[in-house]
């Protein structure tokens, strides 16, 4: 890549500077390292086609490293959705790294600094070194155990990891200054005690080390030429080099970490620990509920990776942090959808719709386009018959000027087949209408080529056949929050902006060509929206999410 090939953003810029100031374009090697400890969101997304992006624009290798660290709250299973979703998005990763892989070298490096008198054990309980470490306007005061010998702080880091002491007795800590302008550099800790069964390296350790210490070197250990990450690690990034500078070797490449911001997502929140709040609390089903903002759940949803690339190839990388209209995903996500999904007939609010002139018992199969951006088009076959459902909003008994679709005495097309006209209607003892009579133009059929069938009227409305017809659950989602920003306001709780109207269960009429449909198949509900085939569907019940409308409501909603 050069600057004369595209427009450069701020991290290419990085990238380009230290390929021009010698740094070897065969020693680039990047990576994405995840958090075991619940599954990937929108955000992490972001950050995916980021550094996998780079992986692909200069041809250098991605690593995929579980940050490890802390196994109270890290399981195999997230391990397994994460790699999952990198696969999902359309990404390789070149070496799958663990921060555990490192754990012995991490902690021979931390004797070193100890030797050094670099790193000593603190025995203060946690309130007592937060008070002694001061405030960002007034320095720290050294701890009373600061002064302690090499040889005992030795002997206790050794006990330490024999599992001598109970957690919360000594932690580990880096020997900097108690007067650093920057809080993090007040001797920060490097390990603590946990009596913890590790996902992957069982009960071998009862010290486990801070993230601030794993990382850098885990970059170093791996070789990463560039550690780049959210904005929240500006103030890490003088931790990082001084923990490199203690085991930096000259002939190796030096990580250099460089931080860019959060691009939040509009309607959501992408904490996990707010996320995990959801499952547990079961305002959601679990972390692939489509309403979330995971990766998994996006998926279950219909989102497809297509979609959400485009979505951060779209938003790209800032260095403010600012909100992103959920609708610009939406965008994405109709404009993959509209070049991929088969256009259906399926009927969701629906009403009988009786062609009084339509001989009894016949059926006809008609011939319907799959997809018009298809480049060589497909056709499938759609049972027609004398008793259909419509939808009841394309009825109106006594309509508008601008009313374009049934009513009676006008005539509207069906979609692939006849043209009709409103007759009569029945209605039950309460006034409530529960058949639409109508005829239909015999000479009128779609594609035939007929005088009639070229007719012109201005409406068109789907429909299924009932005899043939497919009952169907159809999950409606919405939002999941209310509030365009649920998470801005910290005096107010985020679950107060919970939707209710977030998810409705109904049942609804599918054509019959969507009886073998599978898992995550999509299709366009033609003038309803786009939906896909949930996990939960089976040959005996089919179950389709919607994934997203025909075009943005929510604009209509806000400018009210």
């Amino acid at each position: 890549m050069s600057a004369e090939e595209k427009s450069l953003n701020f991290i290419e810029q990085i990238i380009e500077d230290d390929l021009k100031n010698g740094l070897s374009s065969d020693k680039l090697r990047f990576r994405f390292p995840p958090e075991p400890n619940g599954y990937l969101h929108i955000g992490h997304a972001s950050a995916i086609c980021l550094n996998f992006g780079l992986g692909i624009d200069y041809n250098a290798p991605v690593n995929l490293r579980f940050d490890d660290t802390n196994p109270s709250k890290e399981e195999q299973e997230f391990v397994d959705a994460i790699k999952k979703d990198v696969e999902w998005l359309g990404f390789k990763w070149d070496k799958e790294c663990y921060a555990s892989d490192y754990f012995q070298q991490l902690y021979d490096w931390a004797v070193e600094l100890i030797k050094k008198d670099k790193a000593y054990v603190d025995s203060q309980s946690s309130e007592d070194m937060a008070i002694q470490k001061g405030t960002p306007t007034s320095p720290g005061t050294d701890s009373p155990f600061r002064t302690r010998s090499i040889e005992e702080n030795l002997d206790l880091f050794t006990r330490m990891k024999n599992g001598e002491f109970e957690k919360g007795t000594h932690v580990l800590r880096a020997k900097i200054s108690m007067k650093a302008n920057n809080m993090l550099m007040r001797d920060p800790i490097i390990y603590r005690i946990m009596h913890a069964h590790h996902h992957r390296t069982g009960n071998d350790w009862c010290i486990y080390p801070m993230y601030d210490w794993a990382h850098g070197e885990s970059d170093y250990l791996e070789q990463i030429s560039h550690s780049f990450c959210t904005l929240e690690f500006l103030p890490h990034r003088e931790l990082y080099d001084w923990f490199l500078n203690q085991i930096y070797d000259e002939t190796k490449v030096r990580p250099k970490q460089r931080e860019f911001a959060r691009r939040n997502l509009s309607h959501t929140v992408v904490s996990k620990r707010k996320l995990l709040q959801l499952v547990e609390e079961k305002h959601v089903t679990a972390w692939d509920d489509p309403r979330m903002s995971t990766i998994s759940g996006m998926r279950r949803r219909g989102i497809t990776a297509t979609a959400i690339r485009n979505f951060a190839n779209t938003i790209g990388i800032a260095k403010r942090t600012n909100l992103i209209d959920v609708s610009l995903l939406d965008f994405c996500i109709r404009e993959d959808l509209n070049k991929i999904a088969p256009r259906v007939m399926a009927v969701l609010n629906p009403i009988k719709l009786v062609i009084t002139n339509y001989p009894e018992g016949k059926e006809e199969w008609l011939t319907a386009e799959n997809n018009p951006e298809e480049e060589i088009m497909t056709y499938r076959e759609v049972p027609f018959s004398k008793e259909l459902y419509i939808e009841r909003e394309d009825f109106q008994e006594e309509a508008h000027k601008k009313f374009f679709r049934l009513t009676l005495g006008t005539e509207v097309r069906l979609k692939n087949a006849y043209i009709i006209k409103g007759e009569s209607v029945v209605k039950d003892s309460e006034g409530n209408i529960t058949e639409i009579h109508c005829t239909y133009d015999v000479d009128s059929k779609s594609g035939s080529g007929t005088e009639a069938s070229n007719r012109k009227v201005k409406g068109v409305i789907h429909w299924v056949s009932i005899a043939h017809a497919k009952e169907a659950e159809v999950r409606l989602y919405d939002r999941l929050f209310t509030h365009e920003n649920p998470d801005g306001n910290k005096e107010v709780d985020f679950k107060e902006y919970i939707n209710p109207e977030s998810l409705k269960v109904i049942t609804g009429y599918v054509e019959p060509s969507l009886q073998t449909a599978k898992e995550l198949d999509h299709f366009q509900f033609q003038r309803l929206g786009y939906f896909c085939v949930d996990r939960d569907a089976s040959a005996e019940k089919l179950v389709f999410n919607k994934t997203v409308g025909l075009r943005d409501t929510w604009a209509k909603v806000s400018e009210q």
